[in-house]
């Protein structure tokens, strides 16, 4: 289980047609540009700031363990799935990295 203090999130970056997509599961958060390199860094990015919002918001309103654990949308699901199995990806789809990122 993901806290504020440590924890780990499933990454995927891949390219449909033009785009390039990368996102992070557990935090549901996707970002999309024109070149891997700067999709991989943002998406990185996106990750550390939605890890300190969290921490900064702590014991307010909102659950930070909901926050950080939720559940992914089915598409990413099932291609992690593929991709954790080598089973091949559908097509148009290119996959550059997926793995892992410690928070």
């Amino acid at each position: 289980m993901n806290t504020t203090k440590s924890g780990q999130v499933r990454c995927i970056v891949f390219k449909e047609g033009d785009i390039w997509y990368g996102v992070a599961l557990e935090f549901n958060i996707v970002v999309e540009g024109d070149e891997y390199e700067v999709v991989h860094f943002n998406l990185q990015e996106a990750i550390k700031g939605y890890v300190e919002s969290l921490k900064k918001i702590k014991g307010t309103r909102t659950n930070a363990h909901q926050a950080l654990n939720q559940l992914a949308d089915q598409e990413y699901e099932t291609m992690w799935d593929k991709l954790q199995s080598k089973e091949p990806v559908a097509s148009p789809i290119q996959i550059k990295y997926f793995g892992v990122t410690c928070v």
